[in-house]
C-alpha cells in the first residue's frame, strides 16, 4: 500500500517535471511577434497618404452632395416649367379675349342693365374677372421667376461639381506622388472581390462627412489603449464578416494611425503575428479581409489599407507599396487598416 502511494507520487513528480520542460523548450505563440510600430514608409509619406486620402474624402462628399442638390433643382425646374407653360396659355387667352372685347364692350354691358343691381352685378363681377386675369398673369410671372432660380442653382453645383472633381484629382495625384517618390511601381492588380459581404455603415454627419473621433474607446484587441468608435465599428464588422483570427490596434510607439487609435492590425495566420510570409491559406484570408475592407470603404470610413507590399486608397485603387525587412514591414503577414 505504502509502495503503491510512493509510486503515485512520483509518477505525478515526473509528469509536472515534463510539463515543465515542454513549456520551455516549446516556441513562443505567434501571437508574440507584433507587426512594426507603424504603417511603414516615413513620417513624410504617411502624413502625405494621410492629407490626400482626407482631402480625397472630403471632395467626394462634397461633389455627392451637389449631385443630389442638382436632381433636387432638376425636379423643381420641371415642375416649374409645366407651371409656367400651363399659365402661359391662360394669360394668352385672357389677353386674346380682351383685345377682342375691347374697352367699349366692357362699358356696353354696364350699359346695358336693367336695374341698378343689375348694374352693381355686373360691375362686381367683371372686378371678379380682372382680379382673377391679373392674377393668373401674377403666377405667370412668379412661375418664369422659379424656372430662371433653379436653372441659375443647377448652373452653380454644377460648378461646385467640377471643384470637388479637380480638387479628388490633386488629391489622387498627390498620393501617387507620394507613394513614387517612395518607391512606388504604380498600379497593381490588388486585392477586389464582388462576392465581399457588405458591411453595417458606420455613423455620418447629417451632411454625410465623418464626424471628428477621439480615441475614447477602450480597445477590445489584446493591445492596452483606446481607440476610436469609427475603429471599433470597423473591427467588429469584420469579425461578423468572418475575420475572427488574432488582431490587435492601439500601439503607443511609432507613428501613423496606431497611437491615434485609428488603425487595427489582422493577422493572416491563426496563431498570430508569425514571422513569416503569409502563404497557401493564410494568404487567401489575408486577400479576402483586404477585399472586404475596400469594397466597405464608404461604410466604413476606410483612409487606406496594406497588404502584401500593396496600398489601396480612395481615388488610386492598389498601388504597389515597397519595403524592405521582416514580413511586418513588408505587410506579408498581416492586413493593416487605418481609418479617416
Amino acid at each position: 500500500m505504502v509502495q503503491t502511494a510512493s509510486r503515485r507520487r512520483v509518477r505525478t513528480a515526473l509528469v509536472a517535471l515534463l510539463a515543465t520542460v515542454a513549456m520551455l523548450v516549446a516556441p513562443a505563440p505567434a501571437t508574440a511577434y507584433a507587426p512594426n510600430d507603424d504603417e511603414g514608409g516615413t513620417a513624410e509619406l504617411r502624413d502625405a497618404l494621410e492629407d490626400a486620402a482626407r482631402g480625397y474624402a472630403d471632395a467626394k462628399i462634397k461633389l455627392d452632395n451637389s449631385k443630389k442638390e442638382q436632381l433636387k433643382y432638376s425636379l423643381e425646374l420641371q415642375k416649374w416649367q409645366v407651371a409656367a407653360e400651363d399659365l402661359r396659355v391662360r394669360v394668352g387667352l385672357v389677353a386674346r379675349q380682351s383685345y377682342r372685347m375691347g374697352r367699349a364692350t366692357t362699358l356696353s354691358m354696364l350699359l346695358q342693365s336693367g336695374s341698378s343691381a343689375d348694374f352693381l352685378d355686373r360691375a362686381t363681377r367683371l372686378d371678379m374677372i380682372g382680379q382673377v386675369d391679373a392674377r393668373q398673369l401674377q403666377l405667370y410671372l412668379e412661375a418664369e421667376g422659379r424656372v430662371k432660380q433653379a436653372k441659375l442653382a443647377i448652373d452653380q453645383e454644377i460648378r461646385a461639381q467640377q471643384a470637388a472633381v479637380n480638387q479628388m484629382a490633386k488629391k489622387r495625384k498627390s498620393a501617387e506622388n507620394a507613394l513614387a517618390k517612395a518607391g512606388s511601381n504604380g498600379a497593381s492588380g490588388g486585392f477586389l472581390s464582388a462576392n465581399s459581404p457588405l458591411a453595417k455603415p458606420a455613423p455620418r454627419n447629417s451632411d454625410g462627412s465623418w464626424p471628428t473621433e477621439k480615441c475614447i474607446v477602450e480597445d477590445p484587441t489584446p493591445a492596452t489603449g483606446c481607440i476610436t468608435p469609427r475603429t471599433v465599428h470597423a473591427l467588429r464588422q469584420a469579425q461578423a464578416a468572418g475575420f475572427t483570427r488574432y488582431a490587435s490596434c492601439k500601439r503607443t510607439g511609432g507613428g501613423g494611425e496606431h497611437p491615434k487609435g485609428r488603425a487595427c492590425d489582422f493577422a493572416a495566420d491563426r496563431s498570430g503575428f508569425a514571422n513569416e510570409n503569409a502563404t497557401g491559406g493564410d494568404k487567401a484570408y489575408g486577400d479576402r479581409l483586404a477585399a472586404y475592407f475596400v469594397k466597405n470603404a464608404s461604410r466604413l470610413g476606410v483612409m487606406y489599407v496594406i497588404w502584401y507590399r500593396e496600398i489601396w486608397m480612395p481615388g488610386s485603387g492598389w498601388r504597389s507599396y515597397s519595403g524592405s525587412g521582416s514580413p511586418a514591414a513588408t505587410h506579408t503577414n498581416h492586413v493593416h487598416l487605418s481609418m479617416l
